[in-house]
């Protein structure tokens, strides 16, 4: 069974009718083919400048039934007919048969016709479901193709166990919209509510949210409202879903704000909460939330998180919008009442590129505003490093100071498909540094005050790469793909001797698939371990558990290139040493009380005697790359 909350059938969603609010805006207005029971459905669209819509059931001899025109441009039809599973298309003017832009399910592709499915159909078993609150999230982001060998759904499902085991407790799926082909990293899709027809479609991703579930991971799905992928993209045939106003790096901006806005507007709340109510995601993932163009007084991100917080309400669960931002604008995150959007969380990129910066040395692009220890310091303390100071890679002063948000508010991590895979040859972290290093820097992810979050394989050091693909039909599209890839490592001066692996090649899909054999070599099995006991550490210990940035303290030796974070909560306190330097280092420290040596990230061929205790304060000699954990929390018997 599935629930429609009460407020939302008053407003019309059940049999489509069209409710302004009290600005004016149409929201909750049904969108695609809504089945009400098993042979009644509503089919509705949003097609302002047709003069005549049908809907054509192809496999009932392509019997077609007429639409009825409403208000604000929608087109509504009933039917007693029609049942899951028949499909259909929308028939425009009398001519060319189109997808429906809201489809639920393209069993045959993106220029293939819509299935009507039964979304109350699944029988879920996570009634009992509470979540996972925000701050204690440890998320785990992967790309459902590449993830497993079956290259679905089903996939992720046979792997929770190890998840599980692994101690992350929330999963972040990259985007499942349906795409062109059988490749692709997600951001390429074309219907929005479809669930991807080659990872197995909406009844395997509902069967893997509540698998998820039943074994207590939270599910946050990746969504794309900036854009829409070009191939399949039937959305102009339609009405004015896009504006020529603005432009985006990947496609035409969405029209958010200029006319005939209402539509688009409304398309992506009912998709929202399409994904939260129907397939109880605990959350979205709002991809590059600023190439999201809306100038209007009521901007699109406040939108959604009114409507969201109003779900939230009548279904009893708590979901959260996690915002993905290049312009550390905490707008995004304060309360409407400051001028906010009151969104729960943004990714911060800061994070990432100080401790990329740190260990690989890297300096070319936008790591040359990351220069120093000191940089990495301010990022764990202060969250943002570009905090309204001076860019030298954007050549302005950028971003804003996030004093009094809390930690939890941020997302943090080391590596994530954006910064693997916008890489030419799609070089993990640990193909750039020893794996000494990389355990440094795992470290700094696990005992910073935020949200952190892995990219799958990461926590065994993977050695394959994940590379960009694409799998369109069109040929044109993916020669257009291969240059303008040429075109960004030029202006990454990446360019090089070695091309960049084609993205339409199925080589450069199979090259990106995690191979789970790896973890029968000791290597792999070694950092696997490393990374479980930093899980469990965070997870437990009573410094760590809170994201309160406020009980923590930052130490950098820029000349030493050491860090230390010192975290506490009432009389337990923890002590975190960090060499970032290929040589040894020392290191004076001040401690309060007895602390004991918990972790420490020599391998056993390199071992040497580290203090069990410290007390005081005094000095400590760090080998190369190498972390050390001291806490009153645990004595050195305990098991970590």
């Amino acid at each position: 069974m599935c629930w429609v909350p009460p407020s939302l059938a008053r407003l019309g969603m059940k049999f489509g009718f069209s409710i302004p609010n009290q600005s004016g805006m149409i929201l909750n207005y049904a969108l695609g083919a809504n089945l009400q029971k098993e042979n009644y459905c509503v089919f509705s669209v949003w097609a302002p400048f047709a003069n005549h819509v049908e809907i054509e059931i192809t496999t009932q001899n392509n019997r077609r039934i007429e639409a009825e025109k409403m208000m604000y441009g929608y087109w509504k039809a009933e039917d007693s007919h029609v049942r899951a599973g028949d499909r259909y298309f929308y028939v425009l003017n009398g001519t060319g048969k189109l997808p429906d832009p809201a489809s639920r399910f393209q069993p045959e592709g993106v220029h293939g016709p819509s299935e009507i499915i039964d979304p109350c159909g699944f029988s879920w078993t996570d009634s009992d479901w509470q979540g996972i609150p925000l701050e204690k999230m440890i998320q785990y982001e992967l790309h459902t193709g590449t993830f497993s060998p079956s290259e679905d759904f089903e996939g992720i499902s046979e792997k929770v166990p190890y998840l599980k085991e692994l101690g992350i407790n929330t999963i972040e799926l990259m985007p499942v919209a349906q795409f062109p082909g059988r490749h692709n990293w997600g951001y390429d899709g074309v219907f929005p509510f479809a669930a991807q027809n080659s990872y197995g479609g909406p009844a395997a991703l509902a069967q893997l949210v509540d698998t998820c579930h039943r074994n207590g991971l939270a599910v946050i799905l990746d969504v794309v409202y900036n854009h829409l992928g070009p191939e399949g993209n039937y959305f102009e045939s339609y009405g004015p879903y896009f504006s020529d106003r603005y432009k985006t790096p990947w496609g035409k901006a969405v029209n958010v704000d200029d006319q005939y806005a209402d539509g688009m507007i409304n398309f992506i709340i009912q998709n929202v909460k399409y994904w939260l109510q129907y397939f109880h995601f605990d959350g979205l993932r709002l991809d590059a939330v600023h190439a999201i163009y809306d100038f209007s007084a009521d901007h699109i991100m406040k939108q959604i998180s009114t409507e969201v917080r109003k779900l939230s309400d009548a279904t009893g669960r708590k979901y959260v919008l996690i915002a993905e931002s290049n312009l550390n604008d905490v707008r995004y995150l304060h309360p409407v009442e400051k001028g906010g959007y009151d969104l729960d969380a943004q990714w911060n990129d800061d994070f990432h590129h100080a401790v990329h910066s740190c260990v690989t040395g890297e300096q070319s692009g936008y790591y040359i505003d990351y220069r120093s220890v000191e940089d990495l310091a301010k990022a764990v303390k202060s969250t943002f490093v570009l905090d309204g100071v001076y860019s030298i890679f954007r050549k302005r002063t950028f971003g804003s100071q996030p004093d009094d948000l809390h930690g939890s508010r941020f997302v943090i991590f080391i590596q994530n498909h954006d910064h693997t895979g916008n890489r030419k040859k799609g070089e993990r972290l640990g193909h750039l540094v020893s794996s000494g290093m990389q355990k440094v820097a795992c470290g700094i992810l696990f005992l910073t005050p935020n949200v952190p979050m892995l990219f799958m394989g990461e926590e065994f050091n993977a050695r394959t790469p994940f590379l960009y693909f694409v799998s369109h039909h069109d040929r044109r599209l993916n020669m257009q793909v291969r240059e303008g890839r040429l075109r960004e490592f030029e202006d990454l001066h990446e360019s090089g001797q070695d091309p960049a692996p084609y993205p339409d090649a199925e080589d450069t899909f199979c090259r990106s698939k995690l191979d789970w054999s790896e973890l029968n070599d000791p290597p792999q099995r070694d950092m696997l371990f490393f990374y479980k006991r930093l899980i469990f550490l965070r997870k437990l210990h009573p410094a760590l558990i809170s994201a309160d940035r406020q009980n923590c303290l930052v130490q950098a030796d820029g000349n030493n290139k050491t860090l230390i974070i010192r975290r506490w909560k009432e009389q337990y306190q923890l002590l975190a040493f960090f060499n970032l330097n290929h040589i040894s280092a020392e290191v004076e420290y001040e401690s309060s009380g007895r602390l004991y040596l918990l972790i420490d990230s020599v391998p056993d061929n390199e071992r040497k005697e580290f203090p069990a205790t410290i007390e005081g304060n005094g000095r400590l000699t760090l080998s190369k790359e190498t972390l050390l954990v001291y806490s009153s929390w645990l004595d050195p018997s305990a098991e970590v």
